[in-house]
């Protein structure tokens, strides 16, 4: 079964992911958390970072892979973020800005390279969402993220996104987010498309995330959170699975 089929196939059965940020992980602490996310059955991992400064994503795939055996998703923030180590990529297309580069420009620079691949290529509309700050995805997109209370401007971009022929919708509140994606927005997104709509940013909480769920996210993703506090992933995960 292909990973997208996994996420497509039960969406009842929500899916718990951590982000992992390579900079921020030691070959200890990648150890501890993976060690961490099989206890907690955690679902999938993506990996990769709005900015990288260390080149450790390779090493941290490959030991994140050995040790777990839970599918590593490429999240990149950059095209220097592409590893054929991981499973699959979320192929993103940032539908919430007009950076040229982001829409499609990067998209082919890369697909030669992803299509000698092994990597699923998962085609995501990245949507960036206004967090109470500004956050590094915001700045190093150079995009205005949707305002928090525009429930229809979200709503609409998703829309076009899946017309546009798009697998996946990701909501980001974006790393650092102050506040998470509005329960009322993913409530809307999620009523007026039918492809698996994955939500990130700002969640610190298990509240939160079942909020999260229960409005209508199938892929549940905590990345800050839990890089400051390791206990939290079991709590997030029972959070997620738990929701109806």
């Amino acid at each position: 079964m292909s990973i997208y089929q996994d996420i497509s196939g039960n969406r009842a059965l929500r899916k718990f992911t951590i982000l992992v940020d390579p900079d921020k992980y030691d070959e200890r602490k990648l150890s501890e958390l993976s060690e961490l996310a099989i206890e907690s059955n955690v679902d999938l991992i993506f990996m990769g970072g709005s900015l990288m400064t260390q080149d450790h994503l390779e090493e941290s795939i490959s030991l994140v892979k050995k040790l777990t055996g839970i599918p590593v998703i490429l999240f990149p923030g950059s095209l220097m973020q592409i590893n054929g180590k991981a499973d699959a990529i979320l192929f993103l297309s940032l539908i919430s800005g007009r950076n040229a580069d982001l829409l499609i420009g990067n998209h082919i620079i890369a697909a030669p390279y992803l299509k000698q691949s092994n990597l699923e290529i998962l085609p995501t509309g990245y949507m960036l969402i206004e967090s109470g700050q500004a956050t590094t995805a915001q700045y190093i997109s150079g995009t205005i993220p949707i305002p928090s209370d525009k429930d229809d401007i979200a709503a609409c971009t998703a829309m076009a996104g899946e017309m546009l022929g798009l697998k996946l919708i990701y909501m980001d509140a974006g790393s650092g987010a102050r506040n998470p994606v509005p329960a009322s927005m993913i409530r809307s997104v999620r009523e007026n498309i039918s492809i698996p709509l994955i939500v990130g940013g700002g969640i610190k909480t298990p509240e939160q995330a079942h909020n999260a769920c229960k409005a209508g996210a199938d892929v549940l993703v905590v990345g800050n959170a839990i890089e400051k506090d390791f206990s939290l992933i079991k709590e997030l995960a029972s959070a997620v699975h738990s929701t109806t």
